[in-house]
């Protein structure tokens, strides 16, 4: 019994590593993400040109922006952040939209370890 889970478990993360099944925002522990949707993140921060404006502000390739000391230190304060980005560009974003940006800047950049149960 314990074996058959093992099992299925190694092939389950064999096949989330490989991008053959889909990332859930949810499996990242947060429950800020819970019910976000990725592939809308992902085309709202290419829609919005996320990454030229912040090559623009810091310079390189603009990875440096997603961990200035001491700013963004929790998912909320990130999903925050995309809020207020939203705000002062005026881009309009709707609160499950800001939700879904700040998902994938979580799986692909801040990777905040989920709360302990």
């Amino acid at each position: 019994m314990m074996k058959t889970k093992t099992l299925r478990l190694l092939a389950g993360l064999m096949l989330a590593g490989s991008g053959l099944l889909p990332m859930q925002a949810g499996a990242q522990g947060h429950d800020i993400f819970k019910d976000a949707d990725l592939p809308l993140g992902e085309k709202l921060i290419k829609e919005h040109a996320c990454n030229a404006c912040h090559i623009r502000k810091v310079g390189g390739d603009g990875s440096a922006i997603y961990r200035p000391a001491g700013r963004i230190n929790t998912p909320g304060a990130m999903r925050g952040m995309v809020d207020m980005c939203s705000t002062e560009l005026n881009l309009g974003l709707f609160p499950e939209e800001v939700t879904a940006v700040a998902a994938v800047l979580q799986r692909d950049h801040y990777r905040f370890p989920a709360p302990r149960k």
